[in-house]
């Protein structure tokens, strides 16, 4: 023990060197391009900002973060459903030997409160893209036995678990026989990976021909930065799918679409074998069905290209999937004849009729409208149909009011895709800026 005490004190440790600690995060292989944007989002949410000794390679599902404290690699993984666990790190290496080096001079300091004599652990061995036998996990456990363990083993339900983790590459045609990257750390939380399942479009009471898949509707949530007693809005809420989210992790939520039928949970069933919609089956049936009733304001039947909110900040994230005109229209209600004509009668408070809502009106409208009412710091995050032949990154909707935060592809088909956009409201609404701006992304992209 005296050995490792004098090792540490002559490197100095981390953190006499004013590093901040490091973790490793175990990352999911899907949703690639969300889950840097998803850490960032909620890092900044837990206070603390994205940081890393090396450099992140964004495929490879080991990343190495710098955070200050246990607390905050926490509270990222009681919100993340990219990443699936999070480690202290205490060592690691190209070879065998280098990781053994890089444990040896771990700071002792930080060791002792694991390797008490009175409590007890495991070792996991994880192989990323190599299944090891048995003999193989054996062997590395036992190479270990320099690590000044004093607790006992317990396999069922130990105080402390330390894993082994083995990165063999991504190609799983051309497997190497000894690992790229090896590291050894105890282990602290994992991810919000279970809500994928528990929430599952497949077993909700109400959905809808675009219900959004449970995996995105969270990451949307994190990208959005939303948190407890937030208020979250989408005009496009279809069968409220992105609300449950939201309320799951504590917000507010409402919404507005155009389609009476569907935000009274009316109508021709969405559902194989069911011809009508039941009774209860409605947005607020599907927050019932999840514990969430209480975080949900109202729905209202609305068109979203006419302001019908007092002209103050009232959101703090605007999260939505506006429709593309592929399974759902695009729709608005009137057509400029008939609205002047209505203007000429005064009676503007109701039309039926109802007209093409064109792709750049809808996202002239809905930047607007998030530089209107959302709050100060507040996020937007929407999907964005593209021709990937014809995609650069001009076509992406600016706005003076809002920064943008991250662009995130998700295949679609071979020439198709949509792109998930999160902006970030850091200045004052100001209506002529606003209408410049926005008409110049319109006019180019009719």
């Amino acid at each position: 023990m005296r050995g490792w005490a004098e090792r540490f004190m002559a490197s100095g440790g981390a953190m006499a060197r004013g590093l901040l600690p490091s973790y490793l995060l175990l990352l999911a292989q899907e949703n690639l391009e969300f889950r840097l944007p998803e850490i960032k989002s909620l890092l900044s949410l837990c206070g603390g900002q994205f940081s890393s000794q090396q450099e992140i390679r964004i495929n490879s599902p080991f990343w190495i973060l710098n955070i200050p404290s246990e607390e905050m690699a926490r509270g990222l993984m009681k919100r993340t459903v990219c990443a699936k666990s999070v480690f202290e790190l205490w060592g690691q290496g190209k070879s065998a030997e280098e990781l053994y080096t890089s444990l040896k001079n771990y700071p002792m300091e930080k060791m002792v409160p694991y390797l008490q004599s009175n409590s007890t652990y495991k070792i996991h061995i994880h192989a990323f893209n190599k299944t090891l036998t048995q003999d193989k996990k054996i062997r590395r456990i036992d190479a270990l036995e320099f690590l000044p363990f004093e607790g006992k083993v317990n396999l069922k339900n130990p105080e402390h678990i330390f894993w082994i983790l083995e990165d063999y590459g991504m190609d799983p045609n051309n497997v190497p026989e000894d690992p790229l990257d090896l590291y050894f750390g105890r282990w602290i939380a994992n991810g919000q990976r279970e809500l994928i399942e528990s929430y599952s479009v497949k077993r909700r009471h109400f959905i809808g021909n675009t219900s959004m898949d449970a995996c995105l509707s969270f990451i949307m949530a994190n990208h959005g930065r939303v948190k407890a007693n937030d208020v979250v809005f989408d005009p496009f809420v279809g069968t409220g799918g992105l609300l449950i989210s939201s309320a799951r992790f504590g917000a507010y939520v409402c919404g507005t679409d155009i389609d009476y039928n569907t935000v009274h949970g009316l109508g021709k069933a969405s559902r194989k074998n069911q011809k009508w919609r039941g009774p209860d089956e409605n947005i607020r049936a599907n927050l019932r069905q999840y514990g969430l009733e209480k975080y949900y304001l109202d729905a209202l039947v609305s068109d979203a290209s006419k302001p019908i909110w007092r002209k103050e900040m009232l959101f703090d994230a605007i999260i939505t999937d506006p429709p593309y005109g592929i399974r759902e229209a695009t729709r608005r209600t009137g057509s400029q004849k008939e609205i002047l004509k209505a203007t000429e009668r005064g009676t503007e408070n109701h039309i039926s009729i109802s007209s093409n809502y064109h792709l750049s009106d809808i996202f002239f409208d809905l930047l607007n409208s998030a530089a209107e009412y959302l709050v100060m710091g507040g996020r937007l995050v929407y999907w964005l149909p593209v021709y990937k032949p014809e995609y650069t990154e001009e076509i992406i909707p600016r706005h003076p009011c809002l920064k943008l935060i991250s662009n995130c592809e998700q295949m679609l088909s071979s020439h198709t895709s949509r792109r998930l956009i999160t902006m970030e409201k850091v200045k004052e609404f100001e209506v002529k800026c606003s209408w410049v701006c926005c008409a110049k992304w319109r006019l180019s992209n009719i």
